[in-house]
């Protein structure tokens, strides 16, 4: 049994408490914490905040410490929450941005498919992508070992990067697995008919890194039309707004000042 200093939130306030782990769940030493691991079916980490769903609870329990203390309890619960879990290998990240990520290794640990996100964990680390972020999974090939062995290979959103997460497991259950990511993400997958050509290519343009006004150059379409075909995108849920560009013009007091900065 591992005890281990955590603050944990009730009724809006962090009280500082320990938290005991033994192999059915974790209790807190003040007692306003009891939780067997089998209860738990999500698991969300921001910072230094874990937040623990319960089934039939609304609202998360939260549980904030060091980076230490959180990766055990992360580990516990995701080798023993309700969850639909593998052994695996997986390497996470594998690329990132189209580039072979340095030093990037096959771990030997597990997959854990909650509500909320896909993880993987070992004895070291314990990684999250969220469901939100998957943008594609399929089955592919990688070289191991010198032999070509099936994978499933998992394209994901970080922060403005495409990253790449490969999963190794036995041949029997990789295509079950694959199965089983593909269906709770199904909320992700597209008839491929929904943009017209044009929406489509400067969706692909937004995605090899154009900004707006080389878009518009390269299409030779006006910024009202580009404009336009981003509300498309955006109201399909395929893109989303970071920069507002405005366009301005000069007051009479602009203008003023402009021609008297302007005389000679």
């Amino acid at each position: 049994m591992s005890s281990l200093p955590v603050k944990i939130e009730v009724q809006g306030k962090w009280i500082a408490a320990k938290l005991a782990l033994d192999a059915e769940g974790m209790k807190s030493s003040d007692n306003t914490l009891a939780v067997q691991y089998k209860s738990i079916v999500d698991l969300e980490a921001k910072g230094s905040v874990l937040s623990i769903v319960i089934k039939g609870q609304k609202d998360p329990i939260r549980i904030a410490s060091v980076a230490k203390v959180l990766s055990i309890v992360k580990r516990q619960i995701l080798a023993s929450c309700s969850a639909y879990r593998l052994s695996t290998f997986f390497m996470s990240p594998a690329v990132r941005g189209g580039v072979f990520v340095k030093d990037a290794n096959w771990e030997k640990g597990g997959i854990a498919v909650l509500v909320s996100g896909i993880w993987f964990f070992s004895k070291d680390h314990q990684i999250c992508v969220p469901m939100d972020d998957v943008a594609s999974i399929e089955m592919t090939k990688r070289e191991v070992q010198g032999k070509n062995i099936d994978v499933i290979k998992i394209d994901h959103i970080e922060e403005s990067d495409v990253v790449t997460s490969l999963v190794l497991c036995p041949i029997t259950t990789l295509q079950v697995l694959y199965n089983f990511l593909k269906e709770s993400t199904k909320g992700m997958d597209m008839a491929g008919n929904e943009l017209d050509p044009q929406s489509a290519q400067v969706a692909m343009l937004v995605y090899s890194g154009m900004d707006t006004a080389s878009i518009e150059n390269m299409l030779n379409v006006s910024q009202r039309d580009v404009d336009h075909i981003y509300d498309v995108l955006i109201k399909q849920g395929l893109a989303e707004v970071v920069v507002t560009r405005r366009e301005v013009k000069l007051t009479t007091k602009g203008v003023r000042y402009i021609s008297d900065a302007t005389k000679v």
